[in-house]
């Protein structure tokens, strides 16, 4: 139980690699908060995690709705002890000049916008204690990009630099900050890194994956929970891929 008495923020918890978060994180004793804009999906997660878990629907996008999260939190532990920013979209497979200007918002506004929300919003909360853990979930995407998903890598590429930044500051006040870099997984996000999902298009991209196989949720939960643990105590802005190989 390597989470006993610790509590969790888990942005985009309510399925895909967040969900796996969840489950782990419960598991090992963490009470934890289901962030999720999808309302019902963090709801159902909820109610199979029992007590040591709620769901709170949030635009990680936009500051008053993560302001009002974070005091959710607050309210109901007293504290936050770890922060995971695992909120994260794509868009279609296209050249770099052809996605729309609202897919690009999009994708700024989620995978970015929100780890500036959250930091703005928690982390003079851990400062104040001295103490906290930050893991943002990038992607393979930002350390070996992919062609026709430029502003998606971007983003991602971002999240690495951020992760380090953040690490390098917070560390003089306890807080340490790592990010885990998924392979594509069995996830809602993945038929938009293929285009489209058919067993062909599955097994060209397995081809790129040393291991064979796809990132799974429980995967993503073992790496954050060794990352957010004290067995962690440390490592501090790293960037871990958890990707079969996928970027050797």
């Amino acid at each position: 139980m390597r989470l006993t008495g610790k509590t969790a923020i888990v942005t985009g918890g309510g399925s895909g690699f967040g969900a796996g978060i969840v489950r782990r994180f419960v598991q090992e004793g963490a009470r934890v908060l289901i962030a999720d804009i999808n309302r019902e999906g963090a709801d159902q997660l909820s109610s199979e995690m029992g007590d040591h878990a709620f769901s709170y629907q949030v635009d990680v996008g936009d500051g008053a709705s993560v302001r009002a999260m974070s005091a959710a939190a607050i309210e109901a532990w007293g504290h936050i002890d770890i922060l995971i920013n695992n909120a994260g979209v794509s868009h279609m497979p296209g050249p770099l000049e052809s996605i729309s200007e609202d897919d690009f918002d999009r994708v700024t506004r989620v995978n970015m916008k929100s780890v500036y929300n959250t930091a703005q919003s928690i982390v003079p909360h851990m400062k104040q204690r001295s103490a906290g853990v930050i893991l943002n979930v990038a992607s393979t995407a930002g350390v070996s990009p992919r062609p026709n998903l430029n502003w998606y890598n971007a983003s991602k590429g971002w999240m690495i630099t951020a992760t380090k930044t953040m690490a390098i500051e917070l560390a003089p006040y306890g807080i340490r900050v790592n990010a885990i870099n998924p392979v594509a997984g069995e996830t809602p996000l993945l038929k938009t890194f293929m285009g489209q999902d058919t067993p062909e298009t599955r097994a060209k991209f397995l081809a790129t994956i040393p291991l064979g196989r796809f990132s799974q949720p429980e995967d993503m939960g073992n790496a954050a929970l060794f990352l957010c643990s004290n067995e962690a105590s440390m490592i501090t802005g790293v960037a871990m891929e958890v990707d079969g190989g996928r970027c050797i």
